[in-house]
């Protein structure tokens, strides 16, 4: 194999592609154990290189998860996948260290994101609570200076934290958009949605309906791709201007929303400022024409029984979160 070639390893868990050049050693690694097939990453790739892996369904629940697929030969190491992927699944180093090209040369923004602990408004009895309802156990409590640590990097913002915390924790999420579920509209006995959401923003309740925690929505729509009822896309031409040159592109525009069980709109996105045509390809490909304003505050969401409800486990807890919202 010749240098610069792109070789590609794929096991059930972890695909990766490497390719070794002349000054530059790219290393791409997919965790498919992260990856919940958004099609995000499909969607942002300049060079189609990236494709769906539908789930497999059975008796309503997921046998075998959705993930992605990479045609090595297309792929140019740009790391447009890697700023973009909600889950942190994809990992890109050169010569060994963490790099992202299209961050690195501006043509794609930072997210504008955060989490943030405020230590003086936690009540530590609920930190047991707390730790067990982050859902990528990104949160710890470091007993030595009493409090509590996140691991940022793999932070995904899902929110639950805040609710968890009573506030103590504050999330900026990078997309504003919204979620709607229609139970009518869903498959009898089908729960592959709740089997795939990674914040638990759709869940199974305790009297086994599938229910919608909105404000835990990172907007990724995995639960769209896993859905029998499957979206419909027709092709729709945009253009834009990029340093004086008007481009003109293709994007897939969603044409059934209304027969759907589940639908996520992605309005906006709070990134630092880029003018790259990369980005402005990729931002009108991802989000839907739209400029609303947000549903759901977060002073209104921590006051939101079914918030709490949608928490996970210890009774005691999410009794006493509800009785401070009651009084």
């Amino acid at each position: 194999m010749s240098r610069g070639t792109p070789k590609k390893t794929r096991t059930e868990h972890l695909m990766t592609i490497n390719r070794d050049m002349l000054t530059r050693n790219y290393w791409m690694k997919w965790d498919l154990d992260k990856c919940v097939g958004c099609q995000i990453g499909p969607i942002v790739c300049p060079k189609e290189a990236l494709t769906h892996v539908p789930a497999v369904l059975e008796n309503g629940h997921i046998s075998k998860r959705a993930s992605v697929d990479v045609d090595e030969t297309k792929c140019v190491n740009c790391g447009s996948c890697v700023e973009a992927c909600p889950k942190h699944a994809i990992e890109l180093t050169v010569n060994g260290n963490p790099e992202n090209p299209v961050i690195e040369y501006g043509a794609f923004p930072e997210f504008d994101v955060k989490t943030i602990f405020r230590k003086e408004k936690f009540d530590f009895s609920l930190k047991d609570f707390l730790i067990e309802n982050c859902p990528t156990n990104v949160i710890s409590y470091d007993a030595e200076r009493e409090t509590m640590r996140v691991d940022f990097e793999n932070c995904i913002h899902c929110r639950q934290c805040e609710v968890a915390s009573k506030g103590a924790f504050e999330v900026r999420q990078p997309w504003v958009g919204s979620v709607v579920l229609r139970r009518e509209q869903c498959v009898p006995g089908c729960l592959a949605c709740a089997d795939i959401c990674p914040t638990r923003a759709l869940h199974v309740n305790d009297d086994g309906e599938l229910v919608l925690a909105d404000y835990y929505c990172i907007k990724c729509g995995a639960c769209m791709q896993v859905c029998p009822v499957k979206p419909e896309y027709e092709e729709e031409t945009f253009t834009f201007e990029s340093h004086g040159m008007t481009h003109t592109r293709t994007k897939q525009k969603l044409t059934n929303a209304e027969a759907l069980p589940v639908v996520v709109e992605r309005w906006r996105i709070n990134h630092t400022a880029v003018s790259s045509a990369s980005w402005i390809e990729a931002l009108r490909k991802l989000s839907d024409d739209k400029a609303k304003s947000v549903e759901i505050d977060r002073k209104r969401a921590l006051r939101r029984a079914d918030l709490i409800e949608a928490l996970r486990g210890n009774i005691v807890a999410k009794t006493k979160l509800k009785k401070e919202i009651e009084n």
